[in-house]
């Protein structure tokens, strides 16, 4: 007999529980900042270049996790990440210098966290929905955003306490029993469970004519979009790696700092469903200007904010748009040039968002040993974003 409930929601909940430890690890690094920062005697700048590094080959590991889903299944990517998240994390509480940081947090974690990702589980959530697809795609999605809105609230209140490298260690043993069984159990590749489970037969699509990759790289949407998500990268990241940092600087302590910036994610859980419903209502292209807008009022706001309610408030106003630019943009994408080429092309841009996310990282920890600021890389990364609310405005309509 037949289940009412429909098994590839399991997977949807698993694989968001999973993008929520993994992408909370990568993104509450500003609490772990000036712990490490100060027990391995690294300056704020040698340490943001290994997180910015970090970001870059945590952009390279992606297309090869996509590679490695599509030759090997899910479940294979899952475990292997699992275990490369599990073995990364020890080894960086374990590092007393530069080189076992490096190799350990900021390029063996980096590939374990982008394989236990979204774009390792997007396939599988694809395969298994047909009806609700867009509904389980922006379900996915949540987990990251969640993963800041849970996470850095829990480390900020362990580390304290605990140490940053007990800290480490035990959510690696905790991501451990999580994963594994997760893996073993519930993602299934199989396509004979995916027939016995589909409701709906497959419906035919439109044939869309081809277009060669070099055709759109010389078109200018394609470099509006990307210029966007580099920005979006480094705005993300600087706030990922720098915002808990720039506010205790700034005479807030470390758990309002914490709880400040987990209230983004938090928001964000919320509106990217909002989101992707007003999507299929508004032209796409002015909620991405005002996704960049709000961003871009935000951070100049954040860097001067002296007060509680001004941070929280900050704080609710940009998780509103702060799941909004990656979706976004990939569905212009394909409103543009097609479904055929969109996977290739999110690809090629999410590398720039990558690219922005190494700057950001590193401009951050630079600027504020150089010029003792963070206004100089929270107000760039302003500038960026309002230049990119005006490139995503002049985006043609769908």
């Amino acid at each position: 007999m037949r289940s009412p409930w429909y098994f590839g929601w399991n997977i949807v909940i698993a694989a968001s529980f999973l993008t929520l430890l993994s992408s909370g690890l990568r993104m509450s690094m500003g609490v772990f900042f000036l712990p490490i920062a100060n027990d391995l005697n690294f300056s704020r700048s040698v340490l943001s270049g290994i997180i910015a590094i970090g970001m870059l080959f945590s952009g390279i590991a992606m297309p090869i996790s996509g590679y490695l889903v599509g030759k090997y299944g899910t479940r294979f990517v899952l475990i292997l990440g699992s275990i490369i998240i599990i073995i990364s994390t020890v080894w960086s509480a374990n590092s007393t210098d530069y080189w076992n940081f490096f190799l350990s947090f900021g390029v063996a974690l980096s590939f374990g966290t982008s394989f236990v990702g979204s774009v390792s589980f997007t396939p599988i959530v694809a395969r298994w929905f047909i009806k609700r697809r867009g509904l389980a795609l922006f379900i996915l999605s949540t987990g990251s955003m969640a993963g800041i809105a849970v996470m850095l609230p829990v480390f900020a209140f362990f580390i304290p306490i605990y140490g940053w490298q007990t800290t480490l260690i035990s959510f690696a043993v905790i991501f451990m029993i999580i994963a594994l069984p997760i893996a073993l159990f519930i993602m299934k590749d199989n396509q004979s469970e995916i027939e016995v489970y589909s409701i709906e037969p497959v419906i035919n699509q439109k044939i869309e004519p081809s277009i060669k990759l070099i055709d759109v790289l010389k078109t200018r949407p394609f470099w509006q979009l990307s210029f966007g998500l580099f920005t979006c990268g480094f705005s993300m990241n600087l706030l990922g790696t720098h915002g808990v940092p720039m506010l205790i600087d700034h005479g807030f302590d470390p758990i309002t700092s914490s709880n400040g910036i987990g209230l983004i994610g938090l928001v964000a859980i919320f509106s990217t469903l909002v989101l992707g419903y007003l999507s299929d209502i508004v032209q796409r292209k002015n909620i991405l200007m005002m996704v960049y807008l709000i961003r871009g009022l935000g951070f100049i706001t954040l860097v001067l904010a002296s007060t509680k309610w001004q941070l929280f408030t900050i704080a609710a106003a940009g998780g509103l748009v702060w799941a909004g630019a990656l979706s976004m943009s990939s569905a212009i994408t394909a409103d543009i040039y097609g479904v055929k080429i969109v996977g290739l092309l999110s690809g090629l841009t999410y590398l720039g968002h990558q690219i922005g996310a190494m700057m950001g990282s590193w401009l951050g920890g630079w600027a504020y040993d150089h010029l003792h600021t963070h206004l100089v890389a929270f107000g760039t990364a302003s500038i960026l974003l309002l230049l990119a609310a005006f490139s995503a405005y002049r985006l043609p309509k769908r």
